[in-house]
């Protein structure tokens, strides 16, 4: 399987990119054949362009300054996103990533009768995130509704092919990790990334 790997983060000590590593070194070792794409590292610019922007509720979006992500979203069997959670949400340059890649045309099109969007990645039969937040799990799912997992897994997932697998890791209270609570989770990433076919 042809997989993307997206990472942000800053930092190239910080635990996300320990996952990221994780990430593509495991699935590489099972076979697949992984693009590894650190966001930071390739410097992405985040900010949409006027043109992006006057062209999105077409299906002409003027996506040529991200052209090359755009054809790798196109072409990849599996997606898998690692990064921090800030906030409660993700960092400001996936967001970018998101709003200017995963646009009309490529993530979905509008229906031309009725305006609604239909999903446009039927390539993808992988969707998978690993990620991380700060707060224990009761404060991000109680008291933040858990808003950064219902961002992606009930609003870029379904772009994706109607059966494809999917998984949502999370490393809880990270403020307060241990050496021990980090490699739990490191191997709870192999274990998952090692069932996929």
């Amino acid at each position: 399987m042809l997989i993307q790997v997206v990472h942000c983060h800053p930092l190239a000590d910080s635990f996300s990119h320990a996952l990221f590593d994780t990430v593509v070194k495991t699935l590489e070792r099972n076979g697949h054949d992984v693009i590894a794409t650190d966001l930071y590292a390739q410097a992405f610019d985040p900010v949409m362009t006027e043109a992006e922007r006057a062209s999105y509720m077409s299906n002409d979006y003027q996506g040529g300054a991200v052209q090359a992500y755009i054809d790798l979203l196109k072409k990849v069997d599996g997606f898998v996103l690692c990064y921090p959670h800030w906030w409660f949400s993700m960092p400001a340059m996936l967001k970018g990533y998101v709003d200017r890649v995963w646009a009309p045309g490529t993530a979905f099109v509008y229906d031309s009768i009725d305006h609604h969007l239909k999903p446009n990645l039927g390539n993808i039969r992988l969707f998978g995130v690993v990620t991380s937040y700060g707060s224990p799990w009761w404060i991000v799912r109680l008291f933040a509704r858990d808003a950064g997992r219902h961002a992606v897994m009930k609003g870029l997932r379904p772009m994706c092919a109607k059966d494809a697998d999917s998984f949502y890791l999370a490393h809880y209270d990270m403020d307060h990790s241990t050496e021990q609570t980090r490699a739990d989770f490191l191997e709870k990433v192999r274990g998952r990334l090692n069932r996929i076919r």
